[in-house]
């Protein structure tokens, strides 16, 4: 539908960040979708890896400045922002002194260790995403959400955000990614959803929080699911089968038209 509004949610956008079939179709996709008559907005973390300078990122400082409660603590949520060269595209970044800049790297460091932290390094984006389009007094048609990183986002939306008008009425679409995740989100994701009104049940019903887990909590809280990865887990291609969500496989490359067309259809029949 032509003019509806779309949230895209990104955990890596090209050319911020190297080419990968996350990274590319988040790209092509904001570019796509708002040539074709949406309304785009899309939100990436600030990886400590981006170079600011050459990208040529910069502080909002209107939006920036609120502390978010992460584990207990006070983190500040700082927002820049960039547009991609020839494509008419701003890209919002959510950056913060703790999670983000400080670390060279995306989500392992340089042993190639996965952050203990990731799990709280994934709700701080997807509060900072949606606080930001609170701010912006932005009504998302469409909230879509790229892979595991954003998992968040459908959770809060759909357990502690259910009075704000601004996403009252959003759908929610997860795309899957060959991108996971080795360990598990642990006591301190539990108890920080516990204590943003997210029920006990919603949590305990998938047992510990690997990713498998993280995807299968996701396919429930979400409208439709877009399957990118060549081969799900059996469990998770099981659940999702089950589950009774619109689902996209869509086929050729994400820069075809052919592809973009399954995309915008999709959307179409969401909304």
């Amino acid at each position: 539908m032509a003019g509806a509004k779309i949230l895209c949610v990104c955990q890596e956008i090209f050319p911020y960040l190297p080419e990968s079939p996350i990274a590319t179709t988040c790209r092509t996709l904001s570019q796509a979708m708002q040539e074709r008559g949406f309304e785009i907005r899309t939100f990436m973390p600030r990886f400590g890896c981006i170079n600011e300078r050459r990208n040529q990122l910069h502080e909002v400082i209107r939006l920036s400045g609120m502390n978010l409660i992460i584990n207990d603590n006070d983190h500040q949520l700082i927002i820049k922002v960039a547009s991609i060269p020839a494509a008419r595209v701003q890209i919002y970044f959510i950056d913060n002194d703790e999670y983000f800049a400080p670390r060279k790297a995306t989500f392992r460091d340089a042993d190639g260790e996965e952050f203990e932290d990731n799990d709280q390094r994934a709700i701080f984006f997807a509060r900072g995403v949606l606080e930001t389009v609170k701010k912006l007094r932005w009504k998302p048609d469409v909230v879509h959400c790229h892979s595991w990183f954003s998992a968040a986002v459908p959770l809060y939306l759909r357990n502690c955000y259910t009075d704000e008008p601004l996403f009252s009425s959003a759908k929610i679409v997860f795309s899957i990614y060959d991108d996971s995740f080795k360990g598990v989100w642990g006591d301190a994701f539990r108890q920080t959803m516990l204590g943003e009104g997210v029920p006990v049940e919603k949590l305990d019903e998938y047992g510990v929080l690997t990713y498998e887990n993280i995807v299968k909590l996701v396919i429930d809280n979400a409208d439709g699911i877009v399957v990118e990865a060549e081969q799900l887990p059996a469990e998770v291609e099981e659940y999702l089968a089950k589950s009774g969500k619109k689902v996209l496989r869509p086929t050729g490359d994400i820069t075809s038209e052919e592809k973009l067309s399954q995309y915008k259809e999709f959307y179409d029949s969401i909304l």
